[in-house]
Order: C-alpha cells, then structure tokens, then sequence
C-alpha cells in the first residue's frame, strides 16, 4: 500500500481569522474585566491579602489587561508582517 503526502511551503493566517482573534481577545479581556470588577466590589469590605475574593478579582483585572495587550500585539504583528510582505509581491508581478 501508498500512501499519498502533500506538502505545504506557505501557509499564513488569512486577515480576516487574524482580525477575528484580535476581536475575540478584546472581548474576552473586556469580560474577564467586568468579572474582575465586581469581584473586587463585592469583596472590598474586607480589604486584606487574606480576602480571597478579592485577590481573585485583582487578578482578573491584572490578567484583563495582559489579555487585552497579547491580543493587540498579535494585532500589530500581523499588519507588519503582511505591509512588509505587500511590496516584495508588488515587486514579483511586475517582473
């Protein structure tokens, strides 16, 4: 028996799955923000590190903003990588 294999030289995310994370990643970071909100609320009547409840929440909100900069920042190196790419096409079909 064969078997058939196929080989892939370049794959890269299309533009439209790259601005669907970053979205996705925005309102994740935007949820676990709110989370972290009222989390915080909720348990601010006892403020001490023992206050499970409240570290928790200063988690979420500490753990909303690293969120919401990964999903930028992959934002920001995809557009780099395809502005960087663009003209080097360009260059090739006018040959």
């Amino acid at each position: 028996m064969t078997s058939k294999t196929a080989t892939i030289s370049h794959i890269q995310p299309s533009k439209s799955d790259v601005k669907r994370l970053v979205k996705a990643m925005t309102a994740i970071a935007w949820v676990v923000l709110a989370i972290g909100v009222v989390l915080s609320l909720i348990n601010l009547s006892h403020f001490s590190d023992r206050n499970v409840g409240l570290m928790v929440g200063i988690g979420f909100l500490i753990g909303s903003v690293h969120i919401y900069v990964i999903g930028t920042a992959i934002g920001l190196v995809h557009a780099r990588l395809t502005q960087e790419q663009q003209p080097k096409d360009f260059d090739d079909h006018q040959s």
